[in-house]
């Protein structure tokens, strides 16, 4: 017996610390772009938020998947342990912080109209003509104009979408006039040679933050530290300079 145990011992000693590391699935939009989205190329997982969580997890030796999954279900999936956290370019909000807390914020971005690039619709005749306004169902961007209209009675229908870019879709193909979402998700369909334009932002900024269980402190404080090390090393300009034009 004792020869067993002794044994044990050494091939637990002998066997690499990675073996032994926590793993952790990331929950993603897989198709927000550059944040998060399914390459079409390799079928993985790719965007800013997923490299940075590789680069994090590596430095801190833990592993991490990635689990694309519909943006209006995520949450609850994260509540009910699909998934271990969301890095996927989420808006902090007060909503959001009754069911789950955040990371420090680890981007800042704006909310913008975008239109066909022949349009002449401007911020304020989107809000005051009976057009079809495209926006992502789930979405912070939504709810915020959602409530401001109900609060000030602008004319407009929505149209939901799963995705900003099927939003974008639609808006080529004419069946919507608008659409409001995040600058960055705009400024890559621009940069792909959609026919779109940005027209102006509306409402308040966004901030991004990765959301967790309300009891995962200790994974909290392990984001919070891989992001202050990521934004203090190189690659924190190289993922910018790659994904977002920075």
């Amino acid at each position: 017996m004792q020869k067993i145990l002794f044994l044990c011992l050494f091939l637990c000693l002998a066997l690499p610390s990675a073996v032994f590391a926590k793993t952790y699935i990331n929950g993603i939009d897989p198709n927000y772009p550059p944040f998060a989205y399914v390459d079409e190329k390799t079928g993985q997982p790719a965007g800013f938020d997923v490299d940075a969580m590789n680069w994090i997890a590596k430095k801190l030796g833990f592993t991490v998947t990635h689990k694309p999954m519909a943006w209006d279900g995520i949450i609850p999936a994260l509540q009910a342990k699909e998934i271990d956290m969301i890095c996927s370019g989420m808006s902090i909000t007060a909503e959001r912080a009754k069911v789950v807390q955040f990371s420090k914020p680890y981007w800042t971005l704006w909310r913008v109209f975008v239109t066909p690039t022949d349009s002449t619709l401007t911020p304020e005749k989107i809000l005051h003509s009976k057009i079809n306004l495209g926006v992502q169902r789930g979405t912070s961007e939504a709810k915020a104009l959602k409530k401001e209209q109900t609060e000030k009675g602008y004319p407009f229908t929505f149209r939901y979408y799963d995705s900003a870019p099927l939003a974008i879709a639609d808006l080529l193909n004419g069946r919507i006039q608008a659409a409001f979402m995040d600058e960055l998700p705009a400024d890559d369909a621009i940069a792909k040679g959609r026919a779109i334009k940005k027209v102006g932002t509306h409402g308040d900024e966004d901030r991004f933050g990765v959301a967790l269980r309300k009891e995962d402190n200790d994974l909290r404080a392990k984001i919070d530290q891989g992001f202050a090390l990521l934004m203090a090393d190189p690659y924190w300009k190289e993922l910018q300079k790659k994904y977002l034009n920075k």
